[in-house]
């Protein structure tokens, strides 16, 4: 088919024939680089796609070695169940099990009466991606709500594998038309080469300066977040995903006709898999009305560079010299979070509320706030639904690679222009200690190159010629109940240096506007060498205190 030119790379896992037969009731396939879950219970599979992030193979192949092999080797009560499980599942596979037809009868019934997507809204899946590139996985994880994603570390994984000879990147095969596919494999080909490089040295050069170091993975961690940064958008990586049927629905019909091959093919698969598992949910995408939303969803940017041509508006790059600006607020923004905490507790309209407050003298409001706040330890001590009563509009400047945790707060209106280069870059000041920031720069010079070469006939594909380095321009449009929940996780030790710095900036502009909020923010607002010191320990005391909670179950998780 024509849409499969589209298909990234993929490292194929290799099973025998008995491991096939193993993991494949629990899989819509084993062989492909796209599949749905289909008969994992829900706290393994969470554990599974929660390796996402530092894995370095296959889930698949991860699911065989660690929850399966183990227990069919071990000759116990629970690896007997789980064998006859498996025979079960082979006799009656998902397509018999999910189609009954009383089920199906029943289902319709309830559908016609209550709606796609009341019901669609109450039943999840799970979808694997073994290798997309980071413009794919954006287009996906822009979404809001009704998905949640992990996607493959860029701080604990090392990119510079292979496959069939070929680096973790992302080719479209428009580029050969273009007559641009040598030079963009040669330009991404020396990224991930000089990348190796960096990674490499720095890691030794951080073993001669920490010798005594016990925790290794710090200084590899450190290693990582100086070489990543050269790393381009188009760089493969793994991604899971949970979602309600509802949302990938739409995650589906946003897909299949984007201008972006990538994402057109991955739009397909989803829809593939998905279609083995919850086929009644993605029943409307290819019907009529759907097919003029999907055109609606896939042409709205170029209705508006249409709108713009109309009015014979004029583009202009112009670069940010300001990494975080506040571009608007609430001047009357704690009077209406206090008259919000009021408001539960009253018998009054609410705009008679905020009149008596604004009337409040400071020390009056500081004693109220300090009643309500002064027993918060921690972050997971949530901030009272109240705060949402004020915004702030922050526009933001920052490298792609830091920028993609800041993503993923979606609990407020954010929006970005596209990858490019005209914002600048980062320079890792670390990279003087090994004699390489001329190569860094020399790597990134040829992408801008050729950037501009790609651009100049596809303004969406030029965008995977970006690294993780370029600077991104984009505004968050926020309640102050969602900034103090970012704020405080992504200044906390073990963050990214990079959107650390940005949030502490947020954080200061925020202090000055609301001085009698602010200060209950559980902020950090120092510096750290090591982002990840002590996590060692900290994952063991975990481990310790979940074997004690497991053992004091009923069940006590000890089935022989």
């Amino acid at each position: 088919m024509e849409i499969e030119k589209f298909a990234p790379l993929f490292d194929k896992p290799e099973f025998t024939d008995q491991e096939k037969h193993s993991i494949g009731p629990f899989f819509t396939n084993t062989d492909q680089s796209v599949c749905a879950v289909t008969f994992i219970p829900p706290e393994v599979i969470g554990a599974l796609c929660a390796r996402t992030s530092r894995a370095k193979e296959d889930l698949r192949a991860i699911f065989l070695n660690e929850f399966i092999k183990p227990f069919l080797e071990d000759q116990t009560q629970y690896g007997k169940s789980l064998s006859e499980l498996i025979e079960f599942l082979h006799k009656n596979p998902l397509e018999v099990i999910f189609s009954n037809p009383k089920g199906r009868e029943f289902y319709i019934k309830w559908l016609s009466q209550f709606g796609d997507d009341s019901i669609a809204q109450m039943a999840g899946s799970h979808l694997l991606y073994s290798g997309i590139s980071q413009l794919g996985i954006k287009h996906i994880e822009d979404m809001r709500l009704g998905i949640a994603p992990i996607e493959k570390s860029t701080r604990y994984v090392d990119y510079s594998k292979k496959i069939d000879g070929h680096y973790l990147y992302y080719t479209d095969p428009t580029l050969e038309e273009m007559g641009l596919k040598k030079e963009y494999e040669e330009v991404m080909d020396n990224l991930f080469s000089v990348y190796n490089e960096i990674n490499t040295k720095y890691y030794q050069h951080l073993e001669a300066q920490y010798p005594d170091e016990k925790e290794k993975m710090v200084l590899r961690t450190k290693a990582f977040d100086v070489a990543r940064k050269l790393l381009p958008v188009s760089t493969l990586s793994s991604l899971s995903l949970f979602g309600n049927g509802q949302a990938f629905e739409y995650m589906v019909s946003r897909s299949l006709d984007n201008k972006l091959g990538e994402v057109r093919w991955i739009g397909k698969r989803a829809k593939e898999e998905l279609e083995k598992i919850i086929p009644a949910f993605l029943r409307r995408i290819d019907d009529q009305d759907s097919k003029a939303y999907r055109a609606y969803l896939s042409e709205r940017g170029q209705r508006i560079s249409k709108g713009l041509e109309d009015v014979k508006w004029q583009k202009e790059n112009i670069p940010s010299q300001t990494n975080v600006k506040l571009l608007d607020y609430d001047g009357d923004g704690e009077n209406k979070v206090m008259a919000g905490l009021i408001y539960p507790e009253a018998e009054e309209p609410y705009s008679r509320l905020l009149g008596r407050v604004r009337r409040l003298s400071q020390e009056d409001k500081e004693k109220i706030l300090s009643e309500v706040l002064k027993d918060r330890k921690a972050r997971f001590y949530k901030i009272p639904r109240a705060f949402e009563n004020t915004y702030m509009r922050f526009e933001i400047v920052m490298n792609i690679g830091a920028w993609r945790d800041l993503h993923r707060h979606r609990i407020h209106t954010q929006y970005r222009q596209k990858f490019s280069p005209y914002n600048g870059y980062d320079i890792p000041e670390e990279l003087k200690e090994i004699n390489m920031e001329q190569a860094y720069k020399d790597a990134i010079a040829k992408t801008e190159v050729l950037y501009e070469k790609i651009r100049k006939q596809d303004v969406d594909l030029a965008q995977y010629c970006c690294t993780l380095a370029h600077k991104l321009r984009f505004i968050q449009y926020q309640n102050l109940r969602a900034f103090f929940w970012e704020a405080e996780l992504r200044t906390i030790p073990q963050g990214h240096p990079d959107y650390r710095k940005i949030e502490q900036e947020k954080i200061k502009l925020v202090q000055k506007i609301y001085p009698l909020i602010s200060k209950y923010l559980l902020v950090d607002m120092n510096d750290y060498t090591f982002a990840r010191r002590g996590t060692a320990e900290q994952i063991k005391r975990k481990e310790e205190e979940l074997k004690r909670y497991f053992e004091q179950k009923p069940s006590g998780g000890n089935i022989k």
